[in-house]
C-alpha cells in the first residue's frame, strides 16, 4: 500500500484517509456475517443466537456438539460423500474442456472468437435459475435427470467459464516463440503442449480448477432441479435444514466450508503471484 507523500495537500490527505475508511467499512460489511457464524457453531445450545454463557465467555456455553453431529449423522455424511464424489469429477471435466477451449481461442486464425467466447462464458451471465430450468428439461429428455452424471455435467458446464477466463488471462503473457522453437526442433503438438506450454500456464489452469471446484461444491440450485434424494449434496442438505427444520449443525458445516474456502483462496493467491512471476520471464 502506497504511503501518503509528505507534500500532499489537505484535500489529498482527507481523501487518502476517507478512501481507506470506506474500504475498511465495506470489508467489515462483507466479513462480519462470516465472523458471526464461526463462534455460533460452537454454541452448546440448539440456538442460532448468542447465549448468556457465550457472551460471558463461560466455557460451559461452548461445545463441539454440532461438529460431532455433522461427523456422525448419516444424512450429513451422505451429503458430504455426494459432494466429494461430484465436485472433483466436475472439476476435472471443467478444467479439461476449459483449458482446451482457452488454448483454441488464443489462436489468431480462429474465426468468430468473440462470439464463441461469449457463448462459452454464458453460464456465468445467465441467471442460475434459468440455466437450471433449461438443464432440467433437456436432461429429462435424454435420461440424465436424477443421476450423478447429470449433476456432474451440469456442474462442469457451470465451472468451465471460470477455467476459460483464468487460462485465457495466463495465455496473454505467453511467448508464442517458445511453441515455434519446439516445433522447429521436431516436437509434435502434443509434446509441445505438455513440455512447453502446460508448465507455463499451469498456474492459470489450477486457479480455474479451484474456482470450478468451489462452484460445484457450493452450488445448490442446479442440484435441486436435476438431482434426486440420492444426489443430495451439502448445500442441498443445508437448504433442507433451513427450510424444514432449524438445525444448528448448519452453522458447523458453514464454518467448515468457510475454512475450506479460505484455504483455496490462499492457494489461488499463491498461484496468482507465481503466474505474475512466470509472465515476467523472458526466453533464454
Amino acid at each position: 500500500m502506497s504511503a501518503l507523500p509528505p507534500y500532499a495537500s489537505p484535500l489529498q490527505r482527507t481523501w487518502f484517509y476517507t478512501f481507506r475508511l470506506l474500504c475498511g467499512l465495506i470489508f467489515f460489511f462483507l466479513i462480519f456475517p462470516i465472523l458471526v457464524i464461526l463462534p455460533l457453531s460452537f454454541n452448546a445450545q440448539d440456538f442460532f443466537t448468542f447465549t448468556k454463557e457465550m457472551l460471558a465467555l463461560d466455557p460451559a456455553g461452548y461445545s463441539f456438539k454440532h461438529y460431532h453431529d455433522f461427523f456422525t449423522n448419516p444424512d450429513w455424511q451422505q451429503a458430504l460423500t455426494n459432494s466429494v464424489l461430484i465436485a472433483p469429477v466436475a472439476t476435472l471435466l471443467a478444467t479439461s474442456f476449459g483449458t482446451l477451449a482457452a488454448i483454441g481461442l488464443s489462436q489468431s486464425h480462429v474465426p468468430f472468437k468473440s462470439a464463441i467466447m461469449a457463448i462459452l462464458i454464458s453460464p456465468m451471465i445467465v441467471p442460475l435459475i434459468i440455466s437450471a430450468a433449461g438443464m432440467y428439461f433437456f436432461y429429462s429428455r435424454i435420461g440424465l435427470q436424477g443421476t450423478y452424471w447429470g449433476v456432474v455435467l451440469a456442474h462442469a458446464a457451470l465451472g468451465t467459464p471460470f477455467v476459460i477466463i483464468t487460462v485465457t488471462a495466463t495465455l496473454v503473457g505467453f511467448d508464442r516463440s517458445l511453441v515455434r522453437a519446439a516445433a522447429s526442433m521436431g516436437a509434435n503438438p502434443v509434446t509441445t503442449f505438455f513440455k512447453v506450454q502446460m508448465p507455463l500456464i499451469v498456474p492459470g489452469v489450477v486457479s480455474g480448477a479451484l474456482f470450478a471446484f468451489i462452484t460445484s461444491f457450493d452450488e445448490v440450485v442446479v442440484v435441486l432441479f436435476l438431482g434426486s434424494a440420492g444426489q443430495k449434496t451439502l448445500p442441498w442438505q443445508m437448504f433442507t435444514g433451513l427450510r424444514e427444520q432449524i438445525s444448528p449443525t448448519i452453522l458447523a458445516v458453514a464454518s467448515l466450508m468457510v475454512a475450506i474456502s479460505i484455504v483455496l483462496l490462499t492457494v489461488l493467491e499463491f498461484l496468482r503471484r507465481r503466474s505474475e512471476r512466470l509472465r515476467g520471464m523472458t526466453p533464454g
